[in-house]
C-alpha cells in the first residue's frame, strides 16, 4: 500500500518496503516569507511567485516520512489574579456628554469632472543608479537565455499542487492533478480557493492533493505585466499631504500621476513587469 510522504517539499506517495535514505528529496527547514520573497530556511533560492515556491526542489536526501505532523498548539491566554486586581482598582468615572459647537458652514466641494493634470516626476540619483544596474543585469540574462523549448529531465510541473517531474516524452501525456485556484491565508487558516479544504498547518496545506485534472505545465510562459498590490501610507503636515508607495525599482518613463482638486490617479510600473494602480479621492478643499 502506497503511503503519503509528509516531508516538506516532497508530498509523493511511496512504498515502505522500498524506502531508503536516498528515496526522498525534501526541505528540512521551514518556509520563509519576507518582503514578497518566498523560500526555505534551509536553502538560498527565493522567488516572488507562489507556484514557483511550491515547485522548488528539495535540498536534502533522506527517508520518506508517513507520519502526519501534529497541529500547532495555540497558547491559552489566562487572566491572572494580579491583572484582575489591577482592573478592579481602576477608578470609575461618570460619563458626561458635552455638546459640540455648531459646525461652520461647509465649503462647496469642487467637481470631480475637472481636467486632470499630470504631476511632474523627479527621479533621484539612487534610483537612476539602481535602474542602470538592473538594465545591465537584464541584458546579461537575455544573452544567456536559452530560447529552445526543450524540456530537461527532472523539470518539475509548474501547476500548483502537482509534485511530478519530467522523465521524458513518456509521462508528458500523464494526467496532472493540481489546484486551479490560488492559495489563501486568512486568520491562521490555509487553503486553496478552488477546493477550500482548510487547515492551520503549513505542511498539511502543501500536501493537499489537487482537485483538478489536466495536463502538466513543464514550461511557464511569461504572462507579461501583471497588476499587483503595493504597501502605501500617507501623512499630512500643514497644507501638504505626502503619499508613500513602496514599489522597488520603479520605471519613471512608464509611470504617471495625475490629479485635480478631488481625484488622484496613480500608475506605477516597477521591477520590469509589475504594475500598481490606485485611484484616490481627495477630501480636503483648498481655500
Amino acid at each position: 500500500m502506497a503511503l503519503l510522504c509528509y516531508n516538506r517539499g516532497c508530498g509523493q506517495r511511496f512504498d515502505p518496503a522500498t524506502n531508503t535514505e536516498e528515496s526522498c528529496t525534501y526541505h528540512p527547514g521551514v518556509p520563509v516569507f519576507h518582503d514578497a520573497l518566498k523560500g526555505w530556511s534551509c536553502c538560498k533560492r527565493r522567488t516572488t511567485d507562489f507556484s514557483d515556491f511550491l515547485s522548488i526542489k528539495g535540498c536534502t536526501k533522506g527517508f520518506h516520512n508517513s507520519e502526519k505532523p501534529p497541529e500547532p498548539v495555540k497558547p491559552e491566554v489566562k487572566i491572572t489574579s494580579e491583572r484582575k486586581e489591577l482592573a478592579d482598582l481602576k477608578p470609575k468615572f461618570q460619563e458626561h456628554i458635552i455638546q459640540a459647537p455648531r459646525p461652520v458652514e461647509a465649503i462647496q466641494r469642487p467637481s470631480s469632472d475637472e481636467p486632470m493634470s499630470c504631476l511632474q516626476l523627479k527621479v533621484s540619483a539612487s534610483l537612476k543608479q539602481a535602474l542602470e544596474k538592473l538594465k545591465l543585469s537584464t541584458e546579461n540574462e537575455i544573452k544567456k537565455e536559452d530560447d529552445s523549448d526543450e524540456i530537461k529531465i527532472g523539470t518539475p510541473c509548474k501547476n500548483a499542487g502537482c509534485s511530478k517531474t519530467f522523465e521524458g516524452p513518456g509521462n508528458t501525456e500523464d494526467a496532472c492533478i493540481y489546484h486551479a485556484g490560488v492559495p489563501i491565508f486568512h486568520e491562521g487558516m490555509k487553503y486553496w480557493s478552488c477546493c477550500k479544504r482548510k487547515t492551520s498547518d503549513f505542511n498539511t496545506f502543501l500536501a493537499q492533493e489537487g482537485c483538478t485534472t489536466g495536463t502538466h505545465l513543464w514550461i511557464k510562459k511569461d504572462a507579461g505585466k501583471k497588476v499587483v498590490p503595493c504597501r502605501h501610507d500617507w501623512h499630512q503636515t500643514g497644507r501638504e499631504v505626502t503619499i508613500s508607495i513602496y514599489a522597488k525599482n520603479s520605471i519613471p518613463e512608464l509611470c504617471q500621476v495625475e490629479a485635480n482638486s478631488t481625484l488622484l490617479n496613480i500608475h506605477i510600473v516597477f521591477e520590469g513587469d509589475k504594475v500598481f494602480n490606485q485611484n484616490l479621492n481627495l477630501w480636503g478643499v483648498s481655500t
